[in-house]
């Protein structure tokens, strides 16, 4: 698949993520979201047709849909597998050592996590859990793993964000599955990202359409605060903690902006980048040659690679490479994990919505 042609995902797409897993970086998966009217059995569904939702007369559903890189360079993928799911949302993969099978969450529209097993030598997933974090009228909107800088042979923790503006939090259990811990109020309207402190784990980040950007310290009572930063002028929608510079927080949000925190000081960003469009996904650079590069889905305006210069005070940044064959509301992106991300440029994966189209690129 080269850059300049696309794959068909048949429904809406919102979400790519590559497994980071060892032995399985050929791997990754596209979320599709779809939203239907119900009929009878014998009526036709016209999904363009507008009904009110508060009537009960819709339903959301979609597809996890597997790809199998076959070409890095020639950027070719193929189709191994299709789950049919209650419509996704997000999903994350969870670093695990090398001796552990690979592992991915899927948030569902219908207040679920799916918990799904890699199998390589049946290029299949096998579901181990389907945890619900809220009653399925309640949409989950993100999840995110504990343990990004620390794999482990174990699960991390899962944080998610749901639609009725509270957090879930899950543990592992003895019995080696997850089981929700604890349920939040955080936010007064959808918090639509929930993150990690990757190199603390006692500590969550969420932001929404509340305007604000909140951090929470699991091992306190949850309705305390350890900060709040209402000073967006729209809606927090992505959230990455950097896997290897310390105190370093992305933030994307709907104004077309990426700001730059210092953790230690959560209220002054240290830079502020114009994207072009509503970032709805930051995804640092997975190789610690390329700490200086974010990728970033900015919906109306494609996808841009931004690169940022740490040394200075300031944080001079450069849009590196834009990328914009999708023609819709560009969603899900994310860096391969291949050998090759150590080469000047790195495969990547995209995704948009209503053209539901999928793209294979490098940046």
């Amino acid at each position: 698949m080269a850059a300049s042609q696309s794959y068909d995902t048949v429904l809406p797409a919102d979400s790519i993520e590559f497994c980071p897993h060892e032995g399985s970086r050929d791997i990754f998966v596209c979320g599709t979201y779809k939203l239907e009217q119900k009929q009878d059995i014998d009526v036709a569904v016209n999904p363009n047709e507008p009904v009110s939702e508060s009537e009960g007369n819709q339903y959301r559903w979609g597809k996890c849909l597997v790809f199998k890189v076959t070409d890095t360079k020639a950027k070719l993928c193929t189709l191994v597998q299709e789950m049919t799911l209650p419509a996704v949302l997000d999903q994350k993969w969870c670093h695990r050592s090398r001796t552990s099978t690979a592992i991915l969450g899927i948030a569902d529209s219908e207040g679920n996590i799916s918990v799904q097993e890699w199998q390589p030598q049946n290029h299949s997933f096998r579901r181990l859990q389907n945890i619900p974090c809220v009653s399925g009228d309640v949409l989950c909107l993100s999840l995110d793993w504990s343990n990004r800088r620390y794999p482990s042979d174990h699960l991390g923790s899962l944080i998610a964000s749901l639609s009725d503006g509270s957090l879930c939090l899950l543990n592992p259990s003895s019995s080696n599955g997850l089981m929700v811990s604890n349920v939040w109020r955080a936010h007064d309207y959808e918090p639509w990202i929930a993150a990690w402190n990757y190199w603390e784990s006692s500590v969550v980040y969420s932001g929404g359409d509340d305007l604000s950007l909140k951090a929470w310290d699991i091992r306190q009572p949850l309705h305390r605060l350890v900060f709040a930063n209402r000073s967006f002028d729209a809606g927090v929608t992505s959230i990455q903690n950097h896997p290897y510079i310390e105190h370093l927080l992305a933030v994307g949000s709907y104004n077309n902006t990426v700001r730059l925190f210092d953790t230690r000081n959560p209220l002054l960003p240290l830079t502020i980048i114009d994207v072009g469009g509503g970032a709805w996904r930051v995804k640092w650079h997975p190789s610690p040659e390329r700490k200086n590069d974010l990728l970033v889905a900015c919906m109306h305006d494609g996808f841009k690679v931004v690169s940022i210069d740490h040394k200075e005070r300031t944080m001079p940044y450069d849009i590196g490479k834009s990328f914009g064959q999708h023609e819709s509301l560009g969603y899900g992106v994310d860096w391969s994990f291949h050998e090759d991300i150590h080469e000047k440029e790195t495969l990547i994966a995209s995704c948009s919505f209503y053209d539901h189209k999928l793209c294979l690129w490098s940046g």
